[in-house]
C-alpha cells in the first residue's frame, strides 16, 4: 500500500492560513524555498536541519518560470508540480507552496514565519526576507551545505555520462 503524503501543496493564502495556526497553537514555524531541482541527499539534509530549528517547517518552491529567470532556460530539469510533490513525501516538510517570483520575499511577508533558514552559501546580509523576519523579532539561520551534493553537480555528472565517463566523482 503506497504511504500517503506527508505534507499537502497549498495556496500561498492556504499557507498563510496554516501559519497562523500553528502559531497560535504555540509552533515554532521554519520557512525554507529554493528549487528542489533533481532531489538528492544534499536537500534531504537540509531539510531535516531546517525543520530541526522550530515545529513546522514550510517549503516554498520556485515556479518554473521562476526557476528560468534565476538560473537559464535549460532549468528546471523536473516541473514545478512534481519538484513540489517529491517535497510532500518528505519526514520534516508540514507544507509546500509555489511561488512564481524571482525570490520568496512576498511570500515570507505573508506567511511571517518564526525562522527564515537558508543555505551557507548565501551571505547573511543577502538573504531575502531577513529584515521581515528580524523585524518580528524572529530568527534568521544559515545552514551548512555540502557541495559534493548538488544540482549543478548531478547534471554534470549525468551530462557525461552521455559521453561515456560516468561514475567519476
Amino acid at each position: 500500500m503506497a504511504r500517503p503524503c506527508n505534507a499537502p501543496i497549498v495556496s500561498l493564502d492556504e499557507a498563510a492560513s496554516r501559519v497562523a495556526a500553528w502559531q497560535r497553537e504555540g509552533c515554532r514555524v521554519v520557512f525554507t524555498n529554493g528549487v528542489f531541482d533533481l532531489l538528492h541527499p544534499g536537500h534531504v539534509r537540509y531539510l531535516a536541519a531546517a525543520r530541526a530549528e522550530g515545529d513546522r517547517l514550510v517549503v516554498a518552491v520556485n515556479s518554473d518560470r521562476s526557476v528560468r529567470a534565476n538560473k537559464g532556460p535549460r532549468r528546471p530539469v523536473i516541473p514545478e508540480a512534481e519538484r513540489a510533490e517529491l517535497l510532500t513525501g518528505l519526514v520534516p516538510v508540514d507544507t509546500v507552496v509555489l511561488f512564481d517570483d524571482e525570490t520568496p520575499a512576498r511570500a515570507i511577508g505573508c506567511l511571517q514565519p518564526d525562522v527564515l533558514v537558508k543555505g551557507a552559501d548565501w551571505p547573511a546580509d543577502e538573504i531575502v526576507g531577513r529584515e521581515t523576519i528580524l523585524a518580528r523579532g524572529g530568527r534568521v539561520v544559515r545552514v551548512p551545505i555540502q557541495e559534493r551534493h548538488s544540482t549543478t553537480r548531478l547534471i554534470s555528472r549525468i551530462t557525461a555520462a552521455g559521453a561515456g565517463t560516468y561514475g567519476e566523482r
